[in-house]
């Protein structure tokens, strides 16, 4: 993660930091108190809001360099736009914005003044909360392998230490970050496990991180190679036998709800590719250096059992993920083979770069054997035919029942993290059969990312609510927006913990 960071909560009398930023709401409507700093600034802000024609829209901002009588280096006001209709996220993309803002020049701490009167929705301690958890998400960079602390564009991220968030009541301002803070500590936890590199973070490595979650409460299991061919995993085995590097399963259990360990939890399963070549079938050279992400799925499963245990989520959920490399060699698996899952069926290899569905057949299978969850997500960087569908912009989410997709779609709205529902079809499954065995694992050249979604649902079992979401275009190299600058994203942990939130804790969240 980016070095140290501090986000503080303080009265609104506090001294300022030399870097100040102030929040007017459209209009120019600067503060709600009537403060001295107000009266000082005000002066000075109409003339510089005059000269850029700014008006106190969302995320506009204007700065003003040593203002007169203020004792400060720099005020930057930033635009709220209209408080009665600021929605959660955009509070979250505002603090991002601000961050963006204060790192345009070198200022080690600053100061976000939240002096507003909050709305039916949101109260401003919440948007003062909100405004912390953007900032965090803004402010992580991945430059453990830089041996200069400065980048050549200048840009100089980790100059920024601390931000204290000036609020009328810090102390509801701090306990409604403490749940915020614990999902972008998750998110970005993802990110640094998307970002390292696969000769750092190969299968074992990957899940031994899911170890440091013991710390939070979460019971973690981790199977090797011995114990999956006991399970009869053929299917996972396959794709990493051709890697001088060992598979493992890491399953992480967090029994968060009060009073019922025995509730059904509802369970997360990621694809945790940590290189993948594309196997026998091997991938073009150019670009293949960005394949260290194929285990984005998994990285978002860890984030968001990180997430959920540290703000004691009340909740039973269980995290599983396939760490496997895809790696051409002696003994990989050929085209032409033909494995045994868990499950018992058994799947024709057509082509050893669909490695990602056959780690996935037997993770699905063994989570619902073993755990009998209320519902299964699996998340994976499946298909590059997902973003010739989607872009970048959305990942695609496939489901077997409505009320399950409907949950993850409200969640995407209310996060931003977007999906966009792909269909399931019989002739989609049709496409998966072979002549040789029960399926194959490559339906052709059409709709290949609904063909690799028929394929798992053939690990579904009968009853068992599942939805799959193929974050191929999201979880690394996407667009950059106002809370993300990163290459790994962390893309699926606000979503999944959304989800959680509003659907399926239990009692008072």
């Amino acid at each position: 993660m980016s070095d140290r960071f501090e986000i503080a909560f303080a009265p609104l009398n506090t001294e300022p930091e030399t870097a100040t930023v102030v929040l007017a709401s459209d209009g120019l409507v600067l503060g709600s108190k009537g403060r001295e700093f107000d009266t000082k600034s005000a002066s000075a802000i109409s003339k510089a809001a005059a000269a850029a024609d700014f008006k106190g829209k969302y995320k506009s901002s204007i700065e003003i360099l040593a203002p007169a009588k203020l004792g400060i280096d720099r005020l930057i006001v930033s635009g709220l736009g209209k408080v009665g209709s600021l929605t959660e996220q955009q509070a979250v993309d505002l603090g991002g914005a601000i961050v963006a803002a204060i790192q345009a020049r070198k200022s080690s701490s600053a100061s976000v003044i939240v002096d507003v009167e909050g709305s039916e929705t949101l109260s401003a301690n919440e948007i003062a909360a909100l405004i912390g958890q953007g900032a965090m998400l803004r402010h992580y960079n991945f430059k453990k392998y830089h041996t200069k602390k400065s980048s050549e564009d200048g840009n100089e991220q980790e100059g920024l230490k601390k931000l204290v968030i000036q609020v009328a009541n810090p102390d509801k301002a701090k306990a409604a970050f403490q749940p915020l803070k614990a999902v972008a500590n998750g998110v970005n936890l993802a990110r640094d496990l998307v970002n390292e590199p696969a000769n750092i973070l190969g299968p074992v490595e990957l899940a031994e991180k899911t170890k440091a979650l013991e710390k939070l409460g979460v019971d973690v299991e981790i199977l090797d190679v011995k114990d999956m061919e006991k399970l009869g995993m053929g299917s996972l085995l396959s794709v990493g036998q051709g890697s001088v590097r060992p598979s493992r399963l890491a399953v992480m259990v967090w029994n968060g709800a009060k009073g019922s360990k025995k509730q059904k939890p509802v369970c997360f399963v990621g694809k945790g590719v940590v290189f993948d070549t594309g196997g026998i079938s091997i991938k073009p050279a150019a670009g293949m250096e960005d394949m260290k992400g194929d285990m984005g799925g998994a990285a978002a499963v860890i984030g968001t059992m990180h997430a959920l245990a540290e703000r004691k989520a009340n909740v039973n959920a269980v995290g599983l993920i396939g760490c496997v490399e895809n790696m051409p060699s002696g003994t990989a698996t050929r085209p032409g083979d033909i494995v045994k899952s868990m499950s018992g069926q058994t799947i024709e290899v057509i082509n050893t770069d669909a490695e990602g569905r056959m780690v996935l057949a037997d993770v699905l299978w063994y989570a619902q054997d073993k755990f009998k969850p209320k519902l299964v997500i699996d998340l994976a960087t499946l298909t590059g035919a997902i973003m010739v569908a989607l872009g970048k912009e959305y990942a695609g989410l496939f489901s077997n029942e409505d009320k399950l997709a409907d949950e993850l779609l409200s969640a995407s709205r209310s996060t931003g993290e977007k999906l966009w529902r792909m269909p399931l079809d019989k002739a989609f499954d049709k496409a998966m059969d072979s002549k040789n065995a029960d399926m194959k694992n490559a339906g052709g050249r059409w709709a290949g990312a609904a063909t690799a979604a028929a394929f798992l649902q053939r690990f579904v079992q009968k009853d068992t609510p599942w939805s799959h979401i193929d974050l191929a275009g999201t979880a690394m190299d996407g667009n950059r927006n106002d809370t993300n600058q990163s290459w790994g994203a962390g893309w699926g942990v606000r979503l999944l913990n959304a989800f959680v939130a509003e659907h399926h804790e239990k009692g008072e969240k």
